[in-house]
């Protein structure tokens, strides 16, 4: 994708997305979109371009630090509840909850008892979200190997992007294989029927990013809505559905 293209493809989906941002402050209408994916696989890219043009009064971008002393003895969900959207208002999560289905599980930061409570009881979660009128998408944006070894030593010579490369980014490659178990087990377990995982190939940042943003205004309503702009790539997007999910497992 050439970059006039790029940019003249994005602006008509920010377009897009003030309208329904508009719609969804009018209405009262909560929104929770989640992003997850290895290491360098362009969340924080994704949502800048979502967020780029909508009111930042009612849309909020969520990246949580290592939980603190407190947090670690509370019920696991409960500093993230915190975060969850109130009426009106769109909030995207860069990493979520699912940090105990890949990092903290791969890092041994958790221990095995804590990872299997956590997949027994996100569904329940997740369920409620639902439940209370949360419209609710969760993202997980795939990378090749190759593609992350190469971004990864992007970030090592690049100051400006130094500040990304954290002791767990560096540990990426050597992890692998790890990151796949975990991340096809996440699949299998908590890709529900209220709740399905959406996965977008993101070797290429920018169709990544437009067909991502295609899809989630695909999946809701709101005045002015274009159809004719909205249709995304299936090569990039994969909705995982049991017919699908071995696509997935590579």
């Amino acid at each position: 994708m050439k970059k006039k293209e790029y940019k003249k493809e994005l602006y008509h989906l920010q377009v897009q997305l003030v309208k329904f941002q508009k719609h969804l402050i009018e209405k009262d209408k909560k929104v929770c979109v989640i992003f997850e994916g290895r290491d360098t696989a362009g969340k924080d890219g994704i949502i800048k371009r979502f967020t780029e043009h909508l009111s930042s009064r009612d849309c909020r971008s969520v990246a949580l630090g290592v939980p603190s002393d407190i947090e670690k003895k509370s019920w696991y969900f409960q500093r993230y509840v915190n975060h969850l959207p109130h009426g009106g208002e769109i909030v995207f999560f860069n990493r979520s909850w699912y940090n105990r289905a890949g990092v903290e599980k791969v890092m041994h930061f958790c221990t095995p008892k804590q990872h299997k409570l956590f997949l027994e009881e996100v569904g329940n979660f997740e369920h409620l979200l639902v439940q209370s009128d949360i419209i609710f998408y969760k993202y997980y944006l795939d990378i090749s190997k190759k593609e992350q070894e190469k971004r990864l030593k992007g970030r090592k010579v690049n100051p400006l992007k130094q500040w990304k490369l954290s002791p767990i980014d560096q540990k990426a490659s050597n992890l692998w294989d790890a990151y796949t178990r975990a991340r096809n087990e996440m699949f299998l377990k908590t890709n529900f029927a209220f709740a399905p995982w959406i996965v977008v190939h993101s070797d290429n940042k920018k169709e990544a990013r437009i067909n991502g943003i295609k899809h989630f205004l695909s999946r809701v309503e709101y005045p002015g809505k274009d159809q004719t702009l909205l249709v995304y790539d299936n090569k990039v997007i994969l909705e995982i559905n049991p017919e699908n999910i071995n696509q997935c497992f590579h």
